[in-house]
């Protein structure tokens, strides 16, 4: 095995935010390097980063991102730092709704900012940026350690050979690094008992087909792709021993928002008696949410849906190709529209060119539906694995074991 070799999924470097883009893996490595926080918001919001515990990570290191720009043009004392810095705040904690770890991070640097500016010796700008800086750099050191010991945890239950099957990716490239769901894995795998590994594609953005494949794969873990209307044919010819899975948010009750397709799939697992597992740090757990009705699932955009988006680069081969090229990224807007609306984004990249294509595959004014996530209720899920131990219900459901796990 060689989890260690997998690349850190976000990290602040030269008072900038750097994160790898996760739409353009696994046949393409982009860095994407964020100077603004609005820049850092428009990467969350196209899931250029993405999974719960990454998304911690975004917001607080979007908040020192604004202290070190921004941040800088106030004096702290005044009002107007408070208020700006509030603003930012709730931009960055509304980028992307569900998952409640965006907005764990985002509150976190908060208090620590409303703490020194309300202190009797306040800090200079800079001062302050500095001390945001290290506590959103120690967040990120925190998720390493939280998700290994969650890990150890989820391990600890498979002592055998097991075959395992996963939704979406809440492996290393959904947290700062090494992975919740998929972390139990490697753990296992570590161990030597990891039999197999089957990974649901995840549609329509194909999570579990691009970025969980490649991990496993980056990592020594035998695994197979399936498309994800062939779990229950997987699970009845009784290769599936356990599903684990991650969360974007769970309530005090243990209903669990995470991406689209979950749902089915524990309804599935309950059916075939095979153990449904959702993988989770602390502060993905929203105790303020009693029951997942009150979960607010993003929707997104119905292009998702309606087609597919392929990503490349090339180099001109010609003069000719070389000015036509350079006139088209020359423009302001390099997007070029094509017959039966499909669309495709040239720009200059190095010594070549890199495009992005969106290619429509279903009718023209077909009506779609994008929700991005699914609530699956707390009584189709076996246990929650967390750093503070695995979490399973008593006689009354989850909600007493959840708040003794969180309290305790």
């Amino acid at each position: 095995m060689s989890v260690e070799n997998l690349p850190r999924s976000i990290w602040w470097e030269d008072n900038k935010v750097y994160l790898l883009d996760e739409t353009r893996l696994p046949l393409t490595g982009d860095v994407l390097v964020c100077a603004t926080c609005d820049g850092l918001i428009m990467a969350i919001q196209s899931l250029a980063v993405r999974g719960a515990p990454a998304l911690g990570a975004a917001g607080a290191l979007g908040v020192a991102l604004w202290c070190a720009t921004e941040g800088l043009e106030f004096e702290t004392t005044g009002a107007s730092y408070r208020q700006r810095c509030a603003e930012v705040c709730e931009e960055l904690s509304n980028a992307r709704p569900t998952a409640v770890n965006l907005s764990w991070g985002v509150a976190r640097m908060s208090r620590l900012i409303e703490e020194q500016v309300a202190s009797a010796e306040a800090l200079t700008p800079q001062q302050l940026a500095e001390a945001v800086i290290a506590a959103a750099e120690e967040l990120c050191a925190e998720d390493e350690a939280t998700n290994r010991r969650l890990a150890a945890n989820g391990a600890a239950l498979f002592d055998k050979p097991t075959n395992f099957l996963t939704h979406c990716n809440a492996g290393s490239l959904a947290t700062v690094f090494y992975g919740t769901a998929v972390g139990v894995i490697y753990t296992a795998a570590e161990q030597g008992h990891v039999e197999h590994v089957w990974i649901d594609e995840t549609r329509p953005l194909n999570q579990g087909a691009r970025l969980t494949t490649w991990e496993l794969l980056q990592a020594g873990v035998p695994s197979t792709l399936i498309a994800d209307n062939m779990a229950a044919a997987v699970m009845r010819e009784g290769w599936v021993d356990a599903v684990v899975v991650g969360a974007d948010r769970i309530c005090a009750n243990g209903d669990v928002a995470n991406k689209i397709g979950t749902y089915g799939l524990s309804i599935l697992a309950k059916e075939h008696g095979i153990p449904f597992y959702s993988v989770a740090p602390a502060s993905t757990f929203d105790l303020t949410l009693t029951d997942g009705s009150q979960i607010v699932v993003e929707e997104r955009d119905p292009r998702e849906l309606e087609g597919v988006t392929v990503s490349g680069r090339f180099d001109a081969t010609t003069p000719e190709m070389q000015r036509a090229l350079e006139a088209v990224c020359a423009s302001e807007d390099s997007q070029l529209a094509m017959a039966q609306g499909h669309m495709m984004e040239i720009r200059r990249k190095g010594g070549g060119f890199a495009f992005d294509a969106w290619f429509k595959t279903t009718p023209t004014h077909v009506q779609s539906f994008n929700p991005a996530f699914d609530v699956t209720p707390a009584a189709n899920i076996t246990a929650f694995i967390t750093e503070r131990g695995v979490i399973y219900p008593d006689e009354s459901g989850f909600s007493n074991p959840i708040a003794a796990a969180l309290n305790g």
